[in-house]
């Protein structure tokens, strides 16, 4: 026995490994930190036995690591030579892979309920009405920001799931390519796996939400029908800290918005959220994705309603980068599966109890459903909706974005009794953060909206001492800030997400409530208790975010309170309260936009003075100095108003006064023929003369247009308006038009085509575009027209191949038979009838069957079973012309098949 334990304990890598919860497994991958290049994590890769798989996602110095000699799931970390690889002195970091338990959010229906599939446009209720349904609702109105004209025009969107069906009808026209991955399978194909339990149909159903065609004759319209959609295959296999980076990670400059409903199991029990390089990937798509803009993360809040969960146990919807959604029921009620917290920033439309509306989708099998439910429904829908902002304006940052949510979206008729307006005048609730998202609002808003100020953060803690809590008593605990007022980086006044991380020991983690009050007055649950969590480990660390106190101030005293119920003493550690807004009012300029406050731009001629007559005075003439820009005249004074005349240039006019100066002011120019102060044209700030094109800068809100020398407040197409330079600059040569900056297009030029907010060349024949070389590389021989490289990317084939499945072969393989196709020119390749090795057609054209079948009358049958099962039986199926249906040709096979 003692060598036994000794056995164990020597094989367990306690180095750099966390030894995992029971259940929990390790894998045979390593995700490492290694500095200096790809080859020297290829030498290091090799040295220890490991394949390097690359980069992760797009963290630097990260890398993907295997070992196949180590077992792929192992409920310990296993010691080996492999091992070595933490004590080598170029590994700065290297942690082994856990499964991380990842589950799909739509709502599981009960087994009683009825199922419908009716794939109209009268069946999307929460998008419009019609005559027939008095009570629908569509206050999302997305019709109306569709009749404005915001369909998601080359916006491009991506589901993190377990694929998408890439060939639907209504999601082959907008599917992107250049949006999509199989992380799972390591391939640019993200089609989902088919089986017989249909466990793959969840990414597919939540890409047609988002963007299903339009006016095709099929199944639904998305929420942004017009938009670029993407599928990233990650869930189907093991879900690891690598698999969630690579799948955060892939083209965050071409990718606008990742779409997500799933998250860890909504058990009631479950603490647990992004692992280390999740987190990087987070806020490396933040810092850097969209070009600087951010990337947008939409996630699902989660469907744990039924077992008492709470969504702020979830380290993905209480992130600040992601944007948690809620759902509601077609009358306004909390649905069944809803799970809620303080994290949640809005709310659509999802399925409610059988008699309320349903939300009708995309399904496999090139189908429609209405059987798509939970929280799932709720993240792309408001996807789409930031889809139809982007496209009215893609200058929007990551926290403008969460700023139009909280701005536009509205209680209306959501039934929830904690409603409460807080001290910046928003009203909130736990269920359903700001309330129901209004589609023509956030597209309205977007249109006019100036970026928010920098983002602050500002962190504060108490003095460190363990506080206990004692039972049915509640622990008090505050801290007073001035927002970090002292540290202008930092400062924060006017609050966006409130974070409060905390360490606590419990024997009972699930009896705990935590509530916190703002220095306003305003109260928010930060966790309610749980039912199932009996977990011993409390919180550790764990950070609980809030955004009920939106727009408030952050100054004064922060209370947290915790509730406790059993009668055994719990410990508080410590706690961290993290403030993230900005220093100044981000809706200032909102309120300053009044008649009063546009900038007066002068008249472009100025006034022309009349000599008057002066009479004369009994006045003492001046006899003192000039001043220094007074002429050979003199002077009345020691002013530069006093001058009779100006050594440089006269200013002003007799009217309201003239002064000497040795430089015009901005808006003027100085004549030199008549020494005076000319106004420049209205607009401009420097200037040569008084016409529009005598410009040299503009004044703020306005341009300067090099190719006519004037300032505009729009810049002509193919320049963009460049804010620090005040220019219209030139675009990119194969850009018409774009924004910001010269290669952020809107528009290409011919021979271009719009991938996101690049223009690239439109391939020939026999090419594709790669996105990493930025240029048209070859495709595979067979292929005339592909998506890659590879022989499985092909679109369409060369003359003289056929299409079997996604590759392009001379000859059908055996259980295929060549044919037409409907849409397509050229011949594919179709499977024949289940049991055939060959055929020459559809349906029973069998010429040779697979071992243990006999061709009989061109069907296969399993040997030694044609025979009748009963003759009057028989020739009753026969007479009635049953023999069409496989089933009874099993029991009658003589009479059907032998006898013709």
């Amino acid at each position: 026995m003692a060598l036994f334990f000794l056995f164990i304990i020597s094989n367990l890598d306690c180095s750099r490994s966390v030894v995992p919860e029971r259940g929990d497994f390790f894998t045979n991958h390593w995700a490492v930190r290694i500095t200096g290049g790809p080859e020297q994590a290829g030498r290091i890769a090799a040295k220890y036995g490991y394949r390097n798989l690359g980069q992760i996602g797009s963290l630097e110095d990260h890398y993907h690591f295997h070992h196949s000699r180590v077992v792929r799931r192992a409920i310990y970390s296993l010691k080996g030579p492999h091992s070595f690889i933490n004590m080598d002195s170029k590994v700065d970091w290297a942690q082994q892979q856990v499964v991380k338990p990842r589950v799909k959010r739509y709502a599981q229906r009960e087994p009683h309920f009825l199922y419908f599939n009716d794939p109209k446009w009268s069946n999307m209720w929460y998008i419009h009405c019609n005559e027939k349904n008095n009570s629908c609702r569509s206050e999302m109105n997305v019709l109306a920001a569709w009749q404005r004209g915001y369909t998601g025009k080359n916006v491009v969107v991506t589901i993190l799931d377990d694929g998408i069906e890439r060939s639907h009808p209504d999601l082959v026209q907008n599917y992107d390519h250049l949006a999509s991955y199989d992380v799972n399978g390591n391939d640019h194909d993200p089609t989902p796996r088919y089986d017989s339990r249909s466990e793959n149909i969840h990414g597919t159903r939540c890409a047609g939400e988002v963007a299903a065609a339009s006016n095709n004759s099929h199944c639904i319209v998305g929420i942004a029908y017009n938009a670029h959609i993407g599928g990233i295959r990650m869930l189907d296999g093991d879900v690891t800290d690598i698999v969630e980076a690579k799948s955060l990670g892939i083209r965050p400059d071409y990718i606008h918005i990742y779409s997500a409903s799933w998250g860890p199991k909504d058990d009631g029990k479950t603490v647990d959220g992004p692992g280390p390089l999740t987190k990087q990937a987070f806020e490396q798509g933040i810092r850097k994705g969209r070009r600087g803009l951010g990337s947008i993360f939409v996630w699902a809040a989660g469907n744990g309603g039924r077992q008492g969960d709470h969504c702020s146990c979830d380290g993905y919807t209480s992130s600040i980068y992601t944007i948690s959604i809620s759902s509601t029921t077609e009358n306004g009620n909390k649905p069944w599966y809803l799970e809620v917290c303080s994290s949640i920033l809005a709310t659509t439309y999802s399925s409610g109890e059988f008699h309320e509306g349903k939300i009708v989708t995309t399904d496999v099998w090139q189908r429609c459903t209405d059987g798509h439910t939970g929280t799932s429904v709720s993240a792309p829908i408001v996807a789409g909706i930031i889809a139809l902002a982007l496209e009215a304006n893609l200058l929007l940052t990551w926290r403008d974005v969460q700023h139009l949510l909280v701005k536009t979206s509205r209680p209306v008729h959501l039934k929830a009794d904690d409603w409460k307006t807080n001290a910046a005048g928003h009203r909130v609730s736990h269920l359903y953060g700001f309330g129901l998202v209004d589609a023509e609002a956030m597209v309205l808003e977007a249109t006019k909206w100036r970026t928010v100020p920098p983002q602050h953060t500002c962190s504060e803690m108490p003095e460190r001492h363990t506080k206990h809590i004692y039972a049915g008593q509640r622990l008090n605990s505050s801290i007073t800030t001035s927002g970090c007022s002292e540290e202008p980086e930092q400062h924060v006044d006017y609050l966006e997400h409130v974070v409060v991380k905390v360490f606590i020991v419990h024997p009972r983690r699930g009896d705990l409530e935590i509530n916190l009050i703002s220095p306003s007055g305003t109260g928010t649950q930060l966790l309610a208790k749980r039912l199932f969590d009996s977990s011993k480990k409390g919180f550790r660390n764990w950070e609980f975010m809030t955004v009920h106190f939106w727009g408030e101030r952050a100054e004064g005293t922060w209370t947290l309170e915790i509730t406790d119920s059993p009668t055994m003493q719990r410990n508080l550690k410590e706690w961290t309260l993290i403030l993230y807004g900005t220093s100044e009012n981000p809706y200032q300029h909102y309120s300053a936009q009044h008649p009063h406050s546009r900038m007066e731009i002068p008249a472009s001629e100025e006034i022309l003075e009349k000599p008057e007559l002066q009479e004369e005075t009994d006045e003492e003439e001046y006899n003192g100095p000039c001043h220094s820009e007074c002429g050979d005249q003199g002077c009345d004074g020691v002013d530069a108003e006093h001058c009779l005349n100006c050594i440089h240039f006269s200013l002003g006019n007799l009217k309201n006064g003239r002064t000497c100066v040795s430089h015009c002011p901005l808006g003027h120019y100085g004549n030199i023929a008549s020494r005076r102060c000319r106004r420049c044209y209205k607009g401009c700030e420097r200037c040569v003369g008084q016409s529009a094109g005598d410009c040299l800068s503009c004044r703020r809100g306005l341009y300067f247009n090099m190719l006519n020398s004037s300032c505009t407040d729009t810049c002509p197409p193919g320049f963009f308006a460049d804010e620090n330079e005040r220019q219209c600059m030139k675009c990119h040569d194969s850009c018409v038009t774009c924004l910001r900056y010269a290669d952020r297009c809107t528009g290409c030029s011919e021979g271009y085509s719009l991938a996101g907010m690049i223009c690239v060349p439109d391939c020939t024949n026999g090419t594709f575009f790669h996105l990493e070389e930025m240029m048209c590389s070859p495709c595979h021989s067979s292929c005339k027209t592909c998506t890659g490289p590879d022989k499985e990317e092909c679109i369409q084939c060369v003359d003289g191949y056929l299409q079997q499945e996604w590759r392009c072969v001379q000859a059908c393989a055996p259980g295929y038979y060549s044919g037409k196709a409907e849409g397509l020119s050229h011949k594919i390749c179709h499977r024949c009838e289940k049991n055939c090795l060959s055929c020459s057609g559809p349906g029973t054209t069998c010429t040779k069957c697979k071992a243990g079948y006999s061709l009989i009358s061109r069907t296969c049958i399993v040997n030694a079973s044609c025979n009748n099962a009963d003759e009057v039986f028989c020739e009753m199926v026969k007479s009635n012309r049953l023999c069409e249906r496989k089933f009874y040709r099993q029991f009658c096979c003589r009479t059907c098949l032998m006898n013709g």
